[in-house]
């Protein structure tokens, strides 16, 4: 008997509950969450194929016997794991039962590398930083005023001048083809896909720095932080050989499915010629293949290629017809992503008081970023409309990646949670334990966040 006790005794130790260890929250939550009695220690997970599980959703079974995952496919496994690593404190893992799926396929982040520009390493830790958070799209603003971001081979002098310049004049920078398919690449293993944007006809000031045919008027190099200014020469057909061989090369070294192409505030581009820019570049680049996207004032045209998806940034109220010209893609046959610039964008300041960011649109404070729902922006544009969510991070301030991420943490976690969990009401103050528990977690990573958390303000 006692032989069996002390048997029995070690065979129990590795599951045995510790005093005070608390359960820790998931983010994005889960679409259920049972918590049973014991803990255990972390070890490698048991992994099945179900098939009856939904697209990158799984099933996560933590007890004494082990730890299992069931998917009915990678993604699914990987976003497990990334659930068990929040529930994992000091090794231990308490027993839990999960059933979870994503809300909406396209859960995207988006980085401004042409503002400030961001090296490989950079990137590939924003992309470490959002797939913890199970983001499944990372939209690279690849070009604007302030330099050009991407070797084009046809155009080489779109990096050998236009790249030369950021804001505050630190010399720029690109990326050649092999160390895009690098990025490419290394977020795929994250079961994130790449969105380029190349963004046009406006924010052209240094292709139009790089090839002045391009413009109407003459052009100077740029490293302020104003927008509107630029425009490429609407009537002149070198500006579709340009468009043409641009798309062609981005879309050869782009796997994933969509290509962005801005239509943003072109406020130098009369009515008129935005129009007719629109029809003719959208036109040439469905050509190659690629589902375009396009910021909510493409949607002034009535001549998308079917299946354009736009991309709202009004305010959670719509302002200045935001809401008509996000709907046109809904009638042209598209789907709309929504990032909502007084909630959505990241690089608004937390309050009045942030060092780095803008607040043209905010201050935007943790709590505003979660109590909104993306069914509730645009009438006509409700759930079965939505393609999903995105929060843009814009760089004229941040940097380097620590102003990045500071800017980013935690309020992306709000993000996460509205783009992947179910829809419900949203109650900060029910929230607010999770994000706690969440910010040790990137303290326990080394990940930069706002200190002004915990609090409402």
């Amino acid at each position: 008997m006692r032989l069996l006790l002390v048997a029995l005794v070690v065979l129990l130790a590795g599951c045995a509950p510790v005093k005070d260890e608390a359960v820790p929250t998931v983010i994005p939550s889960p679409v259920s969450l049972a918590v049973h009695d014991g803990w255990r220690d972390l070890a490698e997970p048991e992994v099945a194929t179900d098939a009856s599980i939904a697209a990158e959703g799984y099933t996560l079974e933590v007890d004494g016997a082990g730890i299992r995952i069931a998917a009915s496919d990678d993604a699914g496994v990987f976003h497990a794991r990334q659930t068990l690593l929040q529930l994992t404190v000091d090794g231990r893992v308490p027993f839990v039962s999960i059933e979870d799926a994503p809300r909406f396929a396209y859960r995207g982040a988006m980085l401004d590398v042409a503002r400030h520009f961001f090296g490989v390493e950079d990137v590939k830790r924003y992309i470490d930083d959002i797939a913890l958070l199970k983001f499944s799209y990372l939209h690279l603003h690849l070009t604007d005023d302030q330099g050009w971001r991407l070797q084009i081979d046809s155009w080489p002098e779109l990096t050998r001048a236009g790249a030369t310049t950021e804001i505050g004049g630190r010399g720029g920078g690109f990326y050649t083809k092999q160390q895009y398919a690098e990025i490419v690449e290394y977020a795929a293993s994250r079961f994130i896909t790449v969105v380029p944007e190349i963004d046009m006809p406006g924010h052209t000031n240094a292709a139009s720095v790089a090839y002045p045919e391009l413009s109407d008027i003459p052009v100077e190099p740029y490293e302020g932080i104003e927008v509107g200014f630029s425009s490429l020469a609407i009537r002149s057909e070198k500006t579709y050989e340009f468009v043409d061989d641009v798309v062609r090369e981005v879309a050869a070294m782009t796997p994933g499915p969509y290509l962005h192409l801005g239509g943003d505030e072109s406020l130098s581009t009369t009515d008129d010629d935005f129009l007719y820019f629109i029809g003719r570049a959208t036109a040439i680049a469905a050509a190659y293949g690629k589902t375009l996207i396009g910021w909510h004032e493409m949607g002034r045209s009535g001549e998308l290629p079917a299946g354009t998806v736009g991309q709202y940034w009004s305010y959670t109220t719509p302002q200045d017809g935001a809401a008509e010209h996000t709907l046109s893609f809904v009638q042209q046959g598209g789907r709309v992503i929504m990032s909502p610039a007084n909630v959505a964008y990241l690089d608004q300041k937390y309050d009045a008081l942030t060092e780095l960011g803008l607040q043209w649109a905010g201050p935007t404070s943790i709590p505003q970023s979660y109590e909104w729902d993306p069914a509730d922006i645009v009438p006509g544009v409700g759930e079965e409309q939505l393609l999903g969510v995105e929060a843009p991070m814009w760089t004229e301030t941040l940097a380097d990646i620590q102003d990045v991420e500071y800017m980013a943490f935690p309020r992306i976690a709000s993000i996460a949670e509205i783009a992947w969990s179910p829809r419900r009401e949203r109650d900060f103050a029910e929230f607010s334990p999770k994000l706690d528990a969440f910010v040790a977690f990137l303290d326990s990573r080394g990940i930069n966040h706002y200190l002004g958390f915990p609090g409402t303000h």
